[in-house]
This record gives C-alpha cells, structure tokens and sequence, in this order.
C-alpha cells in the first residue's frame, strides 16, 4: 500500500450541512424532498408535477445534522480519529443561491474558507464533489435542470470560482457524486421529467450534458492548477450473472454497461460501442453539439471515484427472483450472501471484484470514496456498541488490500456517513452509517451531540497502525 494512501471518510453537503436559509444560500431541489412518512419515495423516484411545491411537514435537508455550525467540532473529532483525508461536497446554492448570479455570494464561500482552513491545520486532506445531489432548485424550475444545455453553462460558472479560490487548499475534485444515478433517480441528479415524455430520452441528454460539463470542468482545472486530480465518481458494484445460461450472462453484461456507460465515456474519452444499441432499444437520440466529441477527447479524468455498497444480480428477463436494493437500484436476491436491516446485500469480495474490473478496464488510478453499512444504532449508558459496522468495515478493507495485492492501484478509503447524516433515499437518521454517533431522529428531534461509537476507536486504530499517523486530536503546530 502506497505511503500516501488516503485513508478517511466522507460526507455530503445536503446530507450534513443544514443551515438551508442562512448566509445567502438558495434552495437546492432536495432541500424540498420530504422525510418517508410524508411520501419521499415517492418524490424521488417518480417526482411529479408540484410535488416540490407542496408543503411537508418536516424536510430532513434543512437542518440535516448542522455541520454548517458544528464543523470545528467534527473535524477535530476526525482528526482525533487520525483520518487523512475527509471527502465533502459545496453545496451549490451557497454560493450561487439562484444558480446563474453573476458574483458568487461571499458568506458560501467564506464558510467554505474556514472548513478548508480547519481541514488544513489538522493537516486533513480535503476530497471535495463539486455537485452531489445539489441541484439549485431555481435552475430545476427555469430549466427542467440538466435536461438544458444551458445548465453547463451555470455549473462551469460554479467550477471557476471554486478551482481559482481553492486550488491551493484543494488537490482532489471530482465533478458530479454518482453520475450514473440520473439512470435511477433522476431528482438527484436535479433533472425534471413531464408526465408522458420518454423518460430515457431525457436522462440520457441529461447525461450527455452532465458528461461535457465534467469534461470541460477538467480542462478548466488545469488551466488553473495542473497539479489539480480530477476524478469521476460512480456507483459501482460488480453485477453477477443468476446463473451460468447464456442469457443471464449476457443481462449482465447489459447492466454491466448500464453502469460504466459514464465511467467509459469520461476515463476513454468517448461514448462506448454499444452506446448505439442501448440508445436504439430505449428510443433514445442524444443531440450533441459539433465540438462535443472533442471536448470529450480532450479531457478525460485522472482516477476513478466510487461508492460500492454491494455487488448486483441480473438475470434474463423470463427469470423471477426476489428483488432488494443495490445503492437505490433494485437488483435480485443473491441466497448466497447476507443482507441489511435495509436490505443491501454484503459482499466483501463483490469489492475485490468491483475494483479488477475498473482497473482493468481503465488502466487509472481507482478511489474508494463511500463505502459502509446503515445500522440502526443504540446508544446503552452513554456508549454505542457498533460491532457490526466494524466486521463490516474489516471485511471490506481486507478486499481491498486483496485487490492492492492483485494488483490494482488504490488512491485511498473513505468511509462513508463517517459522521452519522442523514440517508439519502429514506431521508432517516435511523439509518446510520457513522463512526460518530448524532443525537438526531428520524422526526428531527434530538440535541445533535457527538459521540464515538466503539468503531470509532477501532478506526483511530487501525489507521495508527496503517500510517503511524497521530490520533491526539492535537493542532498541527
């Protein structure tokens, strides 16, 4: 394992920050996404005309668990940890409360001022997404969202303040947090789809546009600082076939290119061959641009981020099997493996699979920036015995240091939720992925204090003992 290997964790802007009206910050599109009493489900996965408009009783992103005030904290609780490296994402509306202002506004940035500076005197690499899940809701409703080429426009706006502000505190970027979920839940990925349109048409030209703004964000990056890492970021999981019929194997090589359809195009520079099968059997024609294959080309990124949570299943179409969640992608029931309170399947060496594949496939450097197991935790006399999570983690980290050892070149493991945040999909507290425990419910009731759970000195451990790295929790001096 490298000498500069990252290990840390990671954290999102809508799933922790909070702090939705404050300082100048806009409304981003999951800012009106309900909790699951109040039908997010729904919202997210079939978002309809005025769902957004309506008035929900409780919105789990406003408050999230407050590392907009509470971040000094966190982060020397990270650091205490020992971790090297903290993915983050900004949120966009922070910065751009509309999404298409002219002049940034200065209380975002000056927040994310001090969070890379707090960062920096802990000496904690910060890994930061430029877009994760942050639509700004004013461009959703002007123009559908990433269905409009004008979108790029607005989002390379974005790129340049942050790559001329930040290239300094910031080596490592990646361009959107997993782009090919526009496929799955569109609301995500901020893309609006009419009642009656051909759902695959407009998520696969948002997709295209997604795809050109990373490309042309990556060029600008290094205008600005070629020193700067650019990677794409992906929800991967290796798919198995049901059995060994030829027609399951072949369904899993269908959802196999369904997955690194965006992977391909921004590590290879342009869209795949059987592109044109897939665009042809979901009735799709993308219109591009003249200059677009150029800029696809030119500027593809230097590593490959991903989250994996568990590998997938695929079977022919005439086969029935039970269905359970693949990272917001349904997949079928694999008897051969155990699975969650939330229903994902745990597979640790589904990852040691997942990460030959993408090495082999891209011949680029490979980073694990999520990776980790919801549970619903107790806190029993002030203390959380998260057991679980650790075998969890151990088994995960184990089929990585296989994969090193077969060979692949691994940047790094970010542990994802390290702090307790809200899901996601469900919007809960309940499913908690941290190592630090947030006093903070489903209902939004709760003190948010802090506390390690027993996998949190686990952690602090077994990073000493990878690195030699300090777990005091002390300033760097």
């Amino acid at each position: 394992m490298k000498k500069e290997f990252l290990w840390g964790g990671a954290l999102a802007a809508n799933q922790c920050e909070g702090a939705y009206a404050e300082d100048g910050r806009g409304l981003s599109v999951l800012d009106l996404v309900p909790d699951m009493e109040n039908g997010r489900k729904k919202v997210l996965w079939n978002a309809q005309p005025g769902d957004l408009e309506q008035p929900y009783p409780y919105y789990p992103s406003r408050e999230a668990t407050d590392f907009y005030h509470q971040y000094p904290q966190d982060i020397a609780l990270l650091a205490q940890m020992g971790v090297r490296a903290l993915r983050l994402s900004v949120s966009w509306t922070r910065i751009f409360p509309n999404g298409e202002e002219e002049t940034p506004n200065a209380a975002g940035l000056a927040f994310y001022d001090a969070l890379f500076a707090e960062c920096k005197k802990y000496d904690i690499e910060p890994v930061v997404t430029i877009c994760h899940f942050d639509t700004p809701y004013a461009l959703y409703q002007k123009f559908g969202g990433w269905r409009d080429r004008r979108m790029v426009d607005c989002y390379l706006r974005l790129c340049k303040v942050l790559f001329e502000r930040y290239h300094q505190q910031v080596k490592y970027w990646m361009t959107f947090n997993e782009i090919n979920m526009v496929l799955h839940v569109p609301l995500f990925a901020g893309v609006k789809i009419e009642p009656g349109e051909n759902e695959w048409q407009i998520k696969y030209q948002a997709a295209h546009h997604q795809l050109v703004a990373s490309a042309l964000a990556t060029k600008l990056a290094r205008q600005i600082s070629p020193d700067t890492q650019i990677g794409c970021m992906i929800a991967a999981g290796t798919y198995y076939p049901y059995s060994c019929r030829p027609e399951d194997v072949f369904a899993a090589l269908q959802k196999t290119h369904e997955t690194y359809f965006f992977s391909d195009i921004q590590a290879g520079g342009a869209y795949p061959g059987y592109a044109r099968a897939l665009f042809e059997a979901k009735g799709v024609t993308v219109e591009m641009q003249p200059q677009d294959a150029q800029i696809l080309r030119e500027n593809t990124v230097d590593y490959i981020g991903f989250s994996y949570y568990s590998s997938r299943l695929a079977a022919a179409a005439d086969t029935v099997v039970e269905k359970v969640d693949g990272n917001a992608v349904a997949t079928l029931r694999n008897p051969y493996l155990t699975i969650s309170d939330w229903g994902r399947q745990i597979d640790p060496l589904g990852l040691r699979i997942t990460m030959n594949e993408l090495y082999e496939r891209y011949h680029k450097p490979i980073f694990i920036v999520e990776n980790g197991l919801g549970c619903a935790d107790e806190v029993k006399d002030g203390s959380i015995d998260d057991t679980y999570r650790i075998a969890y983690t151990k088994a995960h980290i184990a089929a990585m240091e296989d994969a090193i050892n077969d060979g692949v070149d691994c940047m790094g493991y970010l542990s994802w939720g390290i702090i307790d945040c809200i899901s996601a999909g469900t919007g809960e507290m309940k499913k908690r992925y941290g190592f630090i425990y947030v006093d903070k419910h489903n209902d939004g009731t709760g003190t948010l204090r802090r506390i390690p759970k027993k996998s949190f000195y686990w952690y602090q451990n077994l990073i000493r003992e990878k690195t030699g790295r300090a777990t005091e929790g002390a300033e760097k001096e």
